[in-house]
């Protein structure tokens, strides 16, 4: 398998639409020591120097709030089986971190986010694009609950980030980039019917590359 090109598997979708179960579905089917797993929202790039107040008020729904050149060049080196260490994201300070998370090599490479389709060099290196399709009423509400419990943000602050950025740049971005996907998944890694076509047809093509 050191051989031959890691298979490079992408999943996009709308904030809270279930990017995250898909993954976590691909990981338990392969088997974690098989994929590589590199999320696009550890890239945010560090705006650090600013304060807090401002750092919120930023859009980080636009591409440009992420420095997806880093991550272009962390898949082309595990591409090259060479260990990368990605960027660690503080979601509540708005801030990246000075850690880093060691990601070894390894037969499939899975990167998720909601803008990784955006970008022409980066949808180059991909394999397999999935697009994961979920209502907007139900990823709102996802995005409320999980800002709230995980990320300790108000209510307030979460509609009007998703009224100012979310929604708008979902509209301009997001949605758009559909189009690029080899298949579209409604309702996520809810989708076992979804789910278990994506996982044979990873299966069969580690079958064949390590043949």
């Amino acid at each position: 398998m050191t051989n031959a090109r890691p298979i490079v598997f992408g999943v996009a979708g709308g904030t809270a639409s279930g990017k995250t179960t898909v993954a976590r579905n691909v990981l338990k089917a392969v088997g974690a020591s098989q994929v590589a797993y590199v999320p696009h929202d550890a890239y945010y790039r560090d705006m650090s120097y600013l304060p807090l107040s401002e750092r919120a008020r930023l859009n980080y729904d636009h591409p440009e709030s992420l420095e997806t050149e880093l991550l272009i060049e962390h898949i082309e080196q595990l591409l090259e089986y060479r260990l990368v260490r990605i960027p660690v994201y503080d979601f509540t300070d708005h801030r990246r971190t000075e850690q880093t998370k060691l990601v070894e090599p390894s037969p499939i490479i899975l990167i998720d986010g909601i803008l990784i389709f955006t970008n022409g060099p980066l949808r180059e290196l991909m394999d397999i694009k999935i697009y994961v399709d979920t209502d907007a009423d139900v990823r709102f509400i996802r995005r409320l609950e999980r800002d709230m419990n995980e990320r300790g943000r108000s209510l307030e602050s979460i509609i009007k980030q998703y009224m100012e950025t979310v929604r708008v740049m979902h509209l301009e971005f997001v949605e758009p980039s559909k189009r690029y996907a080899d298949v579209i998944i409604p309702h996520g890694g809810l989708n076992q019917v979804a789910m278990d076509m994506v996982v044979a047809r990873l299966m069969a093509m580690l079958q064949v590359d390590g043949a």
